[in-house]
């Protein structure tokens, strides 16, 4: 018998688990599935800025050889030039990484920190990705509770009750996922005022910083950390510039580095060691950051992502049994059930009814380490009219929805939906 590794025994990544499989072996039977589940701009319909993939084709020659482990210099230099236009300005290129998107650095940066029983404060809910990194690296994820009842904010009082003396670090991802909260000024104040307390590190996942609504302030956690607090600060490419398949991602790091040259070394070392990151996609860094900043015109209350929002925030509301605070960034809604109308007790099997049913795929709520079975989570990427169509059609299974045991019951024959690539 060959078995997986027990490393993996904690390890989850409920939102491509179970759910995913059956929408898979649904396509594989022909059938068309809405896929709600995966914040993945592409499939439906948005392109990669033409610059960047300009740059990228004629850099193609030069491209073919290991560049610096590091990342290429323009690139870094890019990202801090970047920075300093966000008022951080102690940061240097030779603290910056370039990597195959933000998930290989956080599981770098984790894997060079942690030791068995080093415990890292990831907030519920998260991206699951921390809490499975975590895990994998060796270190005990804590979760640290963000109160719906104040729009999703994270509880401060319950996040410093968590901290122990094997407490290394507190995860923040601002904007949210799956939430779409946006951090005010003074709640991330209070938290590195927590980590300056403690001598913990903050690791700052802050891959939707260009994607945020009705002009809502988007704090940098490095513009409030100084010098005396650790901050890796991670973001990238593939969500504000509608590239996910390019893997271009950076981390940079800024406070005390003398204090953290092991750590750093470290992390160079397991950044030799993958030898660099994909070198064509390295070459379109600089010409994002330097160039439009063609999101902008996109989260506009009138513009693509602002409006198919605004539709996604009324139409789960106009849902009864249904509730949501209205996301003020990023991709998503992170939708309330109402467990006792609808009798749910296991979200995943909502969400699999869902499927079933209606032929739309979304990810249920405990994916995302939130400990209820009370919510999940829609993208909020395809057009309104294919996006007012899911709503709709949400609202119709859930009229009449009870939730019932676990069955294996044939694919019911039902109405397509709107053809959406993916």
């Amino acid at each position: 018998m060959y078995r997986q590794s027990s490393k993996l025994a904690n390890v989850l990544y409920d939102i491509r688990g179970p759910v995913l499989e059956e929408a898979e072996a649904m396509e594989a039977k022909g059938h068309t599935i809405l896929k709600l589940n995966i914040g993945n701009p592409a499939p439906f319909g948005f392109e990669a800025p033409e610059a960047i993939v300009h740059d990228m084709v004629k850099q193609l020659p030069v491209a073919q050889g290991y560049s610096d482990s590091r990342g290429i210099l323009s690139g870094r230099r890019a990202v801090v030039q970047y920075y300093e236009t966000r008022g951080i300005h102690n940061l240097d290129t030779s603290e910056v990484f370039l990597g195959n998107g933000v998930s290989e650095l956080i599981t770098l940066s984790l894997q060079a920190l942690c030791n068995p029983g080093d415990e890292i404060l990831v907030p519920s809910p998260d991206y699951p990705l921390w809490t499975a990194s975590v895990a994998l690296a060796g270190g005990t994820p804590k979760h640290y509770l963000c109160d719906e009842a104040t729009a999703w904010q994270p509880d401060l009082e319950d996040l410093e009750s968590k901290i122990t003396e094997n407490t290394r670090g507190i995860v923040v991802i601002n904007p949210n996922n799956p939430t779409g909260a946006v951090y005010s000024r003074e709640t991330l104040k209070k938290i590195v005022d927590i980590a300056r307390r403690h001598g913990l590190i903050i690791f700052a996942d802050e891959i939707y910083e260009k994607i945020t609504y009705d002009d809502v302030e988007m704090v940098n956690v490095a513009t409030l950390t100084g010098d005396d607090v650790l901050c890796l600060t991670y973001s990238g490419l593939s969500k504000a510039y509608r590239i996910a398949g390019y893997r271009a991602g950076w981390l940079a790091i800024t406070g005390p580095l003398s204090e953290a040259k092991s750590y750093l070394e470290g992390i160079k070392l397991l950044a030799n060691m993958r030898m660099c990151a994909n070198v064509p996609a390295q070459h379109a860094i600089q010409a994002a950051l330097g160039g439009k900043q063609s999101i902008d015109d996109l989260v506009l209350p009138q513009g693509r992502l602002g409006a198919q929002m605004n539709l996604a925030h009324e139409g789960l509301n106009s849902i009864d049994g249904v509730s949501a605070h209205r996301a003020s960034g990023a991709l998503y809604m992170f939708a309330k059930l109402d467990v006792d109308k609808f009798d749910i007790v296991d979200d995943e099997q909502f969400a699999l009814d869902l499927l079933r049913e209606q032929k739309i795929l979304v990810s249920h709520g405990t994916a995302f380490n939130w400990s209820r079975p009370d919510h999940f989570r829609l993208v909020t990427l395809p057009s309104v009219e294919v996006l007012d169509e899911s709503i709709n059609r949400l609202g119709e299974f859930l009229s009449g929805y009870k939730q019932k045991a676990s069955t294996t019951c044939e694919l019911p024959t039902v109405k397509e939906m709107s053809p959406a690539a993916g």
